[in-house]
């Protein structure tokens, strides 16, 4: 009987902590950050051509310029994917006879956040490094050709490569974008990959959690041309 007793008693005090933080391990694994969103298409044909100058603005319509990143955790019990995103994004591009010959975007990774501030803090300090290196650039270093990209309000993709600098080391990259014409708009969305090992960046060991190596750079970048 007191044996009975004493397995009530065991049980019920596994009851009682699976209460207790059962809803904050669920959220922990059910939580995936913010996401940069994807582009929105079925706008309006384009009004202007290609050729030109053209810089990163706030947005257009239901696109709005911003940035951020996504990478997995690794846990004992399984893992999940977690991204983070800011709209401190500036940067401009140069189109002359149909290809895009120079670029440059620049992305504060320092105002980069989720929905945790647990985990931005970890980021910040322990993955990008942002008290030293508080941005993130893409510059372009081979022309491409924007000559097919229609201008009815659809998408097509454009294949880009340049040099990701981030944490003050630069590599070359290459990343497939989706574009779209729209009004007096481009609209450009991609996610840049990348190695953080690359980048000298130690991989860091959280209480349960290991961040993978690879991730990616997100981008959506709504560009007006220069009057």
């Amino acid at each position: 009987m007191r044996k009975g007793i004493i397995t009530l008693a065991v049980i019920g005090m596994i009851v009682g902590v699976l209460m207790a933080f059962g809803p904050l391990v669920a959220n922990y694994f059910s939580d995936r950050g913010l996401r940069t969103a994807d582009i929105t298409a079925g706008g309006e044909p384009a009004s202007v051509g290609m050729d030109g100058s053209w810089h990163v603005v706030r947005g257009a319509g239901d696109n709005v310029s911003q940035a951020g990143y996504t990478f997995d955790e690794k846990l004992p019990a399984g893992s999940k994917t977690t991204s983070g995103r800011t709209e401190d994004v500036e940067g401009d591009v140069k189109v002359e006879d149909k290809k895009l010959t120079e670029g440059k975007i620049t992305v504060d990774v320092a105002s980069i956040s989720s929905d945790v501030e647990k985990r931005d803090i970890n980021v910040r300090k322990s993955i990008l490094h942002t008290d030293k290196f508080p941005k993130a650039t893409f510059t372009l270093t081979e022309p491409a050709d924007v000559s097919n990209l229609p201008d009815d309000g659809t998408t097509e993709k454009v294949k880009v490569t340049g040099d990701l600098e981030l944490r003050g080391k630069k590599n070359p990259v290459t990343a497939e974008l989706k574009v779209l014409r729209t009004g007096e708009n481009v609209i450009l969305q991609g996610n840049i990959p990348f190695k953080r090992s690359d980048f000298d960046i130690q991989t860091p060991q959280f209480v349960a959690a290991t961040i993978a190596d690879e991730g990616t750079i997100d981008l959506l970048l709504v560009l007006e041309q220069d009057k």
